[in-house]
């Protein structure tokens, strides 16, 4: 109960503690969550998280901005994977990240990550473009952190859901965000981390996963970057290998994920010729408009509906290029055809 729990922790304190817990007005506490257009699940709710229900130090409640279907349908840890990394990543780990979420999205599973600056943005990035993916906070509910992530929480809030168990208008603080990420390992079957430098939080999630009694998969790669001494060090400590998006939604078998057959045929004729316009190289539209006959209305919208479902990505310099899983399934067509 709260008084044994404040005498326990806090006894010089646990007076006034008690006292300002019999002050809360839940009222207006109801109000302040409305105001930061929320709403909340209480941990006894049937509805509430099937993998945070399971955990031992599960929060009270969770307060959500966004589609509650996302986040109640029942998406237990069997349909979401968690994707986390290095604040300082490198290109090549913002590359892989926003890679693999975007497969798993695509493959029907929800990317859960912390938000945060480097990969936690690629891969919310990543999955947004294919799919659905859940941001869990450590600050309070409808205060993005970092600040210069309000694009990418206002577009998590439209297009899937940003949870905290933080009240609302509550600053983050240091401990809150190894108590954010117990939320992320628990929810999730898998925990994949992409770069992580040697004590990086992201490996206090992969612990948190392994001690859930979930999986832990690590991306490898060079060994003379620290960015990914981390998750090196995960791998050699026997964390699955993650190499691509395939390898992470291997990790959920048993899960009825579409299989790539599947995913092609539900491709139109005009989409399929124009990935295999596109192949491995970096295409402008002029290029693809002259390669596939198409009309320049035509190619942008056979180009944005590839892109909406992830297999076609704009690059800085102005051409579509194939993602990864679209280049397995040009590949796969192709060999199908000889």
């Amino acid at each position: 109960g709260n008084a044994d729990l404040a005498r326990a922790v806090a006894p010089a304190k646990a007076e006034g503690l008690l006292e300002d817990l019999e002050s809360v007005d839940t009222a207006a506490f109801t109000t302040a969550v409305a105001g930061a257009r929320c709403w909340a699940i209480c941990r006894h709710d049937s509805a509430f998280p099937k993998g945070l229900a399971q955990l031992g130090d599960s929060p009270h409640c969770l307060l959500v901005r966004g589609d509650p279907e996302f986040v109640l349908d029942p998406l237990g840890p069997d349909r979401l994977v968690t994707v986390v990394g290095a604040r300082r990543a490198t290109p090549y780990g913002l590359a892989v990240a926003r890679s693999i979420a975007g497969e798993a999205a695509a493959a029907g599973l929800g990317v859960v990550s912390g938000m945060a600056l480097g990969i936690d943005g690629a891969a919310h990035r990543g999955a947004l473009d294919a799919g659905r993916s859940l941001a869990v906070l450590g600050s309070g509910a409808g205060r993005p952190y970092p600040g210069s992530h309000r694009k990418l929480f206002e577009r998590l809030s439209l297009e899937g859901a940003v949870v905290t168990e933080f009240p609302p208008g509550a600053p983050p603080w240091r401990w809150s965000f190894p108590a954010r990420n117990r939320i992320m390992a628990g929810l999730s079957r898998l925990t994949v981390v992409v770069e992580a430098t040697t004590g990086s939080g992201s490996l206090i999630t992969a612990e948190m996963a392994a001690d859930a009694g979930r999986e832990v998969g690590a991306v490898p790669g060079p060994v003379t970057s620290p960015q990914s001494a981390g998750s090196n060090e995960l791998i050699a400590n026997g964390a699955a290998v993650i190499r691509d998006g395939r390898d992470l939604i291997e990790g959920f078998a048993g899960f009825d994920l579409p299989s790539e057959s599947d995913r092609s045929a539900k491709l139109t004729p005009a989409e399929i010729e124009l990935m295999e316009v596109i192949g491995g190289r970096a295409l402008a539209l002029d290029s693809i408009v002259e390669n596939t006959g198409l009309a320049v209305g035509e190619a942008l919208e056979v180009l944005a509906s590839l892109e909406m479902d992830g297999y076609v990505e704009l690059g800085n310099t102005g051409g579509y290029s194939l993602t990864p899983l679209a280049g397995r399934l040009v590949r796969r067509m192709l060999a199908g055809k000889t």
